[in-house]
């Protein structure tokens, strides 16, 4: 446990270093005064050992009472007839547990009461804010719950299935509707944990007038409760950790993919230059070994010069790995380019040695020959370029430590986290659409 609040410590530390030697332009500052923000509140979360559990679910399955039945008092509003939070609000858990200082608990609108973008948006900044989420149902699940469940399950941050106002049904009912939610779950929500429990149960009393009056019990929340303390104390500051770092590479993959946005027309024009360049290499030179040793030089110098401009560096095994990447990629490439050239080099060369004998008039079909090199190698310049600016966005560091190599630090001296990165994505990969709107 020491272990643990130490990387944490020294996660902050490191992350707030990083965060305040980024060279960002004014521009870059504004576009992304978002990021920054929260990535320094959950710096500071993580300094102080603040976490945030967030419940979620629709209106009236019974959020806010079931935060105030694990803080023990009425500290959110509730509404018999409807649900009543019509804003985010928290308090604190007083709750101990040796790993933390502050345990806060959020309630969050319903989520069938707004519209389905701002419903969106609404998953997203829960889950941004958040290092642990509460997914409350009070029957079987709906198709709106498994939207939202779905947009939640992206962000990768832990997620506990919780089935309220259990104290209405009979252990075999319980179980059918259990049964019924495991089966409805998206794949990657199988491994998900159902709790049981009764946040604010009511029970029938008949007053000596004869009337019925429901009067409130003691909720049945203890294995719930008991589940959450646990996993507080044994990974309540590996999920601080965690959360950090993957703020940390939000803000730093914004800031990559907002340079590759507003230099792409730069990118286009560097990437045109060293196409020509190499198209009037290939098209005056008739010896294809030449051709193909200038090509790749003239690649790596594109490669070079496109890091410069988006002020991209790729070390260590980022850059084994691009080197590879390419490697095969100029190989199926290049093995098309080297078939094409070997027999319209031939062909040239044919020409070029018939030339005394015809008088120069063979060399007339050389010039569209030597327009077929140049169009080939205009193409695969451009189809380099467009694959190094890709791994610029997905394996590129700007100048210093990244969110990557300090987790990769983190991990190798705490073997705890690195267990848990096993099966927790800290940084997935961007989307191929968006890649490709990004690329010159």
């Amino acid at each position: 446990m020491n272990t643990l609040k130490a990387t944490s410590k020294t996660c902050s530390l490191i992350l707030k270093e990083w965060a305040s030697n980024l060279e960002l332009t004014c521009l870059e500052k504004s576009q992304l005064s978002g990021e920054l923000k929260t990535l320094n509140r959950q710096i500071n979360r993580l300094q102080n050992r603040h976490i945030r559990l967030t419940v979620f679910g629709k209106v009236g399955v019974g959020k806010s009472s079931l935060l105030n039945a694990l803080i023990g008092e009425k500290c959110f509003a509730t509404d018999i007839g409807h649900g009543c939070t019509r804003k985010t609000t928290g308090a604190i858990w007083k709750q101990k547990v040796n790993s933390l200082k502050t345990i806060e608990l959020v309630d969050t609108p319903g989520i069938d009461e707004i519209a389905a973008n701002s419903r969106d948006r609404l998953a997203s900044r829960i889950a941004l804010n958040s290092d642990l989420i509460l997914f409350v149902l009070n029957s079987d699940i709906t198709s709106i719950e498994l939207n939202a469940l779905n947009l939640l399950l992206k962000t990768d941050k832990p997620i506990l299935l919780v089935l309220n106002r259990c104290d209405q049904w009979s252990q075999d009912e319980i179980h059918e509707i259990v049964r019924s939610i495991k089966y409805r779950l998206p794949i990657s929500a199988k491994q998900l944990i159902i709790e049981t429990v009764a946040a604010s149960p009511r029970k029938a009393n008949i007053s000596p007038e004869g009337k019925v009056r429901r009067k409130e019990c003691k909720p049945q929340i203890q294995s719930l409760k008991e589940r959450l303390i646990n996993l507080l104390e044994e990974e309540g500051s590996t999920l601080l950790t965690i959360n950090a770092l993957r703020q940390a590479e939000i803000l730093y993959r914004s800031l990559k993919c907002g340079r590759l946005q507003r230099r792409k027309r730069e990118a286009q024009g560097l990437i045109g230059k060293f196409a020509a360049i190499k198209a009037s290499s290939v098209a005056v030179n008739p010896l294809l070994l030449f051709d193909f040793a200038t090509g790749v030089a003239l690649d790596t110098a594109l490669i070079v010069q496109l890091s410069k401009l988006y002020g991209l560096e790729l070390k260590g095994s980022s850059a084994r790995k691009l080197l590879k990447k390419l490697s095969f990629h100029n190989g199926l490439i290049g093995g098309t380019q080297l078939g094409i050239q070997f027999i319209l080099g031939s062909i040239q060369n044919l020409l070029l040695l018939t030339t005394p004998l015809t008088g120069g008039l063979s060399l007339a079909p050389a010039a569209p020959i030597a327009i077929a090199q140049a169009a080939v190698a205009v193409q695969t310049t451009k189809l380099t370029g467009k694959l190094a600016a890709a791994e610029l966005l997905q394996n590129s560091y700007f100048p210093g430590p990244s969110p990557k190599s300090i987790l990769s630090r983190l991990s190798k001296a705490n073997p705890h986290l690195d267990k848990f990165l096993s099966y927790c994505d800290i940084i997935p990969r961007e989307k191929t659409q968006h890649i490709t709107a990004l690329l010159p």
